[in-house]
């Protein structure tokens, strides 16, 4: 019976230290998991935000962009364009006459204003920053845009910004005071569609304010703005579904002159918690950001 009895408590340790020993190795298996799904979640989401801000940025860039009648003229695919008398209505592009087009229509009778323009990039029309554009955009100005109170809504009739369908709403409004120029910009139901079938959607928040420049309204090459705001998104990737805020934490800034954001930092959350940072860098004009999740730094490339 004693050797019986030091048997069983000899069983009953080992089965003990098994299961210590298992429940040890499924915690860590758990906790390498939870780790590479927070990696997947925070990399996903945050390059979705990222791609947003970016397609959305440069709407706003060509809103901006389409003369200095409406807006400021020279920005986004307008930059650098040889101005070209308007034919039967219309402008034409910088590469060509079968590249883009924008008409403009009166909407009360023979008020200046407001006015739409439809920037028609026909069946595809590569711009000057390398990105291939097709559809419409359809932007109605209230008033001129360089003047306080004045906006531009823009929205898409099967526009697509390289492979990726744009839709949604865009709308800037001049918030400007006597000592500074700035812009609140809403972006409401957007949907970014890819050919695979994936998409994310977008609502979004910010304000733009101009740091440089302002004291040289002709000249947009010194001009320099930092943003500030939050968004929150939806994407659909596969089988899975990603719902997250972003929260820009460090004023991002961008220059008039670049394509992209160069500094600034967003933080992407979940659920109230923080699982990523996206960084812009320190000023260079690239497409070069890096995400930072539980301390481990990646590099994506951007829009």
């Amino acid at each position: 019976m004693k050797i019986m009895s030091n048997l069983s408590k000899g069983l009953v340790t080992a089965a003990c230290l098994i299961a210590v020993v298992f429940a040890a190795c499924k915690k860590d298996a758990s906790s390498s998991t939870d780790q590479t799904e927070k990696q997947e979640y925070a990399t996903n989401t945050t390059q979705a935000d990222a791609e947003s801000d970016a397609v959305f940025d440069d709407v706003l860039s060509n809103v901006l962009g389409v003369n200095s009648d409406v807006a400021i003229g020279g920005t986004g695919v307008f930059a650098g364009r040889t101005a070209t008398p308007p034919t039967n209505g219309k402008e034409y592009g910088v590469d060509g006459p079968t590249c883009f087009t924008v008409a403009f229509t009166k909407l009360n009778g023979t008020n200046a204003f407001p006015l739409q323009a439809t920037i028609d990039f026909g069946a595809g029309c590569t711009g000057p920053d390398g990105r291939t554009r097709k559809g419409k955009m359809i932007i109605v100005y209230t008033g001129r845009l360089i003047l306080p109170g004045n906006s531009a809504t823009t929205t898409f009739d099967g526009f697509y910004l390289d492979s990726l369908k744009v839709e949604g709403t865009h709308k800037v409004t001049n918030t400007s005071t006597q000592d500074k120029r700035s812009f609140a910009i809403e972006v409401s139901s957007a949907k970014l569609t890819r050919a695979n079938g994936n998409y994310s959607t977008w609502n979004s928040a910010k304000t733009i304010t101009q740091t440089g420049g302002a004291a040289t309204l002709l000249d947009l090459s010194d001009d320099v703005f930092t943003i500030t705001g939050q968004a929150s998104g939806t994407l659909k990737k596969g089988d899975k579904t990603y719902q997250w805020d972003a929260v820009i934490t460090t004023p991002l800034v961008k220059k008039l002159t670049c394509w992209w954001i160069g500094q600034g930092t967003i933080t992407i959350s979940h659920n109230n918690t923080p699982v990523g940072v996206l960084d812009y860098g320190t000023g260079q004009c690239d497409r070069k950001a890096t995400l930072t999740v539980n301390g481990v730094v990646f590099e994506i490339s951007l829009v």
